[in-house]
């Protein structure tokens, strides 16, 4: 068993993306996902090796190892020869992570974040606190950007109006 998080999701507003309904009583379903997972296998048949999810993800299987080692993985299941087999929860919790390292957040937020999802439901409040905090930090960067980028572009007009 991996870490995720589950709840019952209803559809949004916005095609391709699903929201979490805490009230719905429809059927739990992965919440690490924005969008409707696409599996190599349908679920009772994933069981991938470290090199198809090495091939799948884009991260290496030293990465991939490390991550269970430090706990932002854990219980990956193993064959009888003691092979780790990743399920298609373990790629969905995958593409959670790959999300996070996108924002910035440091390895040791996503290893407490792993931990309180362990922990179980009680820890929702410090779960968003968590991502709140990294939201904050999103959205200073992107004005960041936004603004850097205003000045990249102010240059290419200068540049483009003297080359006339």
């Amino acid at each position: 068993m991996t870490v995720t998080e589950t709840a019952p999701v209803r559809r949004s507003h916005t095609p391709g993306i699903r929201a979490i309904d805490h009230d719905a009583a429809e059927p739990l379903a992965d919440r690490c996902a924005t969008a409707a997972p696409s599996h190599p296998r349908p679920d009772g048949q994933d069981r991938y090796t470290i090199s198809e999810v090495v091939a799948w993800t884009g991260l290496s299987a030293h990465t991939l190892r490390w991550y269970e080692r430090i706990g932002l993985m854990s219980d990956v299941d193993r064959s009888h020869t003691g092979q780790r087999r990743f399920s298609n929860r373990d790629l969905d919790w995958l593409g959670f992570v790959g999300k996070l390292r996108l924002t910035g957040m440091p390895v040791a937020d996503m290893v407490r974040y792993a931990e309180l999802v362990r922990a179980g439901e009680h820890t929702f409040p410090e779960r968003q606190e968590l991502l709140e905090r990294t939201r904050r930090d999103v959205l200073t960067r992107m004005a960041e950007l936004q603004d850097t980028l205003a000045v990249l572009d102010y240059k290419i007009d200068m540049y483009a109006e003297a080359a006339r």
